[in-house]
């Protein structure tokens, strides 16, 4: 299948990509991919993202074994926001937690 990689980078460098774990449904992670970690993630079927910090590629899950297996990759309705089902292998998060949203700041009261 080919892909028009430049839709998805009309407004800019980097898109966001939201992981989902296949199944649970549970937001997994939010991270960012160029054109070449998207390409990628395409030719690979296992997710590459941009790392903003170290300013390089990096495969997910490639030093910790905790790898995500792409199922399905869809963009939103402005093509500038990636959304990525993934069969996620261990734990998603660098701190060991399964997702990365861990952390509950508000939650409506019953």
């Amino acid at each position: 299948m080919m892909h028009n990689l430049e839709l998805y980078f009309q407004k800019s460098e980097l898109i966001p990509a939201i992981v989902q774990e296949k199944g649970t449904g549970e937001v997994l992670m939010l991270a960012y991919m160029n054109r070449e970690s998207l390409q990628k993630t395409f030719e690979t079927g296992y997710t590459w993202f941009y790392s903003r910090s170290r300013q390089e590629l990096w495969n997910k899950g490639a030093t910790s074994g905790h790898l995500q297996k792409v199922v399905d990759l869809r963009a939103d309705c402005d093509d500038d926001t990636l959304l990525i089902t993934v069969e996620q292998t261990g734990n998603a998060c660098h701190t060991g937690a399964h997702s990365c949203f861990f952390k509950e700041i508000w939650r409506e009261d019953k």
